[in-house]
């Protein structure tokens, strides 16, 4: 698949069926997350796969949905392994958008979809997950054969409107 296509029709998805994705497939979409760039390439993530349906039905409640998907992955970092800029601008949240991306276009290649899960109770997640400080988690997304159909994304700015050359 070429990458601009991805990039173009790469959906959220909210609706999966119940279709099982086999370990080769979450490896590759795995694989994609762990070739992120990270700042000073720390690699400070790491990620947990679900499978168990009881599991992702306890994950979908700390996130305040009902997502059901055959995956639920947590994508971790690591505050203390990130790069810290010399004005103290800790890196591990970008570490992990950049995993997260990666994972996010990697599953759509492999015609898979996904969804960016930012507003769900971390401590809770967490604990489901046994997951220790300092590990962080940052986002969690389904991961499934899509059961809904979308277009490209339309509803973007225009380049002109942000990008600037020289100053802004």
């Amino acid at each position: 698949m070429e990458l601009f296509e991805a990039i173009k029709n790469r959906r959220s998805i909210r609706k999966y069926q119940e279709t099982e994705v086999k370990k080769e497939k979450i490896m590759k979409v795995l694989e994609a997350a762990r070739l992120a760039q990270s700042a000073a390439n720390r690699q400070p993530y790491g990620f947990v796969v679900a499978t168990d349906k009881e599991t992702i039905k306890k994950l979908s409640s700390a996130a305040n949905q009902e997502w059901i998907a055959p995956v639920m992955i947590a994508v971790c970092v690591n505050p203390k392994e990130s790069w810290i800029r010399k004005d103290n601008e800790e890196f591990w949240k970008v570490d992990a958008g950049l995993t997260m991306q990666n994972l996010s276009l990697g599953a759509y290649a492999k015609g898979l979809g996904t969804c960016w899960i930012a507003a769900f109770d971390e401590e809770k997640t967490k604990k489901i997950l046994g997951i220790q400080n300092p590990m962080r988690v940052v986002a969690m997304t389904p991961l499934g054969y899509p059961a809904e159909k979308k277009g490209p994304i339309t509803n973007r700015k225009s380049i002109d409107e942000i990008v600037h050359y020289e100053k802004w």
